[in-house]
């Protein structure tokens, strides 16, 4: 059932985003995970809460930079995918290539740092927060030094001792269900979240623009059911035409190849009536790119 922006907690995409896309709270967020003072922090609204082909999809990560020009990429993970380690890898690249573009050499590369908020252990070792960076494996004490941090907090943590306290409440905070979210845990930083989300649930145009969010995701999910649908033919139909044909004899590599890459389904679909019909691969062959010739003709 889809929800309203009123029933949205922090773990929530849009909440998320919306929240950390205020340059105080992501401050507040970045110095509490870092341990460290930052004077200024900016946000980049037109990387965050938007629709991005190139990504193809949704993304809400929050992007940011501070006055020493390091730049982060936050984002929120309720349900584990596969392959973080490589997802991770690929924002760094993307930093790193968006400045590139712009001119930077690669001396002037600034440090970056990729935070993934997790609603599940990633690793399942228990900890609030783990830390990975480049390091020299032959002397532990040598570092790559490439500028590059990737960081996972995870709600499910247990080691209390060895985290700051107030990182422990705000997992906690991030963790909690609609109802819990919004008692006082006893920190001015969750505190003063939750008056920013207050705020946003009560904002005409941010409910307006979660709706629009919402239509937007749902034709994502359709339109990949769709494509799902569609290629999940076109390999039954690769398949087929593979065992018709090897039948008849071997398939030449190139020939192969075309069919392994082959994406009109109606292509596929004649390809599959000749082979049924042709008594030797010879005989196939003579009229397969007639066959898809006719068929690309006629949707001209």
């Amino acid at each position: 059932m889809k929800k309203q922006l009123k029933e949205l907690t922090i773990k929530d995409n849009f909440m998320f985003g919306a929240v950390m896309t205020m340059p105080e709270n992501c401050k507040d967020f970045l110095e509490m995970v870092l341990q460290t003072k930052l004077s200024e922090v900016v946000v980049s609204k037109e990387k965050s809460m938007i629709y991005h082909p190139e990504y193809k999809g949704i993304r809400l990560d929050v992007y940011a930079n501070d006055e020493e020009r390091t730049h982060y990429n936050v984002e929120m993970q309720v349900s584990k995918k596969p392959a973080l380690g490589r997802r991770s890898r690929y924002y760094q690249s993307q930093i790193d290539m968006e400045l590139l573009v712009s001119g930077e050499e690669y001396e002037e590369l600034p440090d970056t740092y990729v935070i993934f908020l997790c609603d599940f252990d990633p690793f399942g070792q228990k900890k609030y927060r783990y830390t990975f960076s480049s390091e020299y494996q032959e002397c532990k004490e040598s570092k790559l030094q490439d500028g590059r941090c990737t960081i996972f907090l995870s709600t499910h943590g247990e080691n209390e001792d060895e985290v700051p306290k107030e990182l422990v409440t705000f997992l906690r905070f991030v963790k909690a269900g609609l109802q819990e979210s919004e008692q006082n845990f006893h920190d001015d930083y969750v505190e003063k979240l939750q008056r920013t989300i207050r705020e946003i649930k009560r904002d005409r145009e941010m409910e307006e623009r979660f709706m629009i969010l919402e239509e937007m995701l749902k034709d994502e999910r359709k339109e990949g059911r769709i494509e799902g649908r569609e290629e999940g033919r076109a390999e039954g139909a690769r398949l087929s035409l593979c065992t018709i044909l090897e039948c008849k004899g071997r398939i030449p590599d190139m020939f192969r190849k075309q069919i392994e890459t082959e994406q009109n389904l109606e292509v596929l679909r004649n390809w599959l009536v000749l082979a049924a019909k042709s008594d030797t691969m010879e005989a196939f062959l003579a009229e397969a790119e007639s066959v898809k010739g006719r068929q690309c003709g006629q949707k001209e």
